[in-house]
């Protein structure tokens, strides 16, 4: 069974920077996708950006391009987050999740970690 635990989020102002880590423990992720999404009050959660576990393939939602890395931290068991240039509107629950390469979903979720941008 795969364990995800999500750390970093806080408050910063607008313009700032945060970086979330992605702490996994269980079974190898070697074949495996981790991503994040997120989930602010009133609307549905949605899709940030994914990696494989090996950090090769990346994938972003348009609102980050260019401001959000996802990737591998090191040899380590964590995938960060760095998100630069936040902005008000990426106040939200951050959410870490994995899914098998051969699933069609992610099945697997973190607790979830509070990221507020002020302005």
């Amino acid at each position: 069974q795969v364990q995800l635990e999500e750390s970093g989020g806080g408050l910063v102002q607008a313009g700032g920077s945060l970086r979330l880590s992605c702490a996994a423990s269980g079974p190898s992720l070697a074949n495996y996708f981790v991503g994040w999404f997120r989930q602010s009050p009133g609307k549905e959660r949605e899709f940030v950006a994914s990696c494989t576990w090996g950090g090769r393939l990346t994938s972003y939602a348009d609102s980050v391009k260019g401001r959000f890395t996802v990737a591998r931290d090191g040899a380590s068991n964590s995938v960060y987050l760095q998100m630069n240039t936040l902005k008000v509107e990426d106040t939200a629950v951050y959410y870490c999740a994995a899914r098998n390469r051969y699933s069609t979903s992610f099945d697997y979720w973190g607790q979830g970690t509070q990221v507020t941008v002020s302005s």
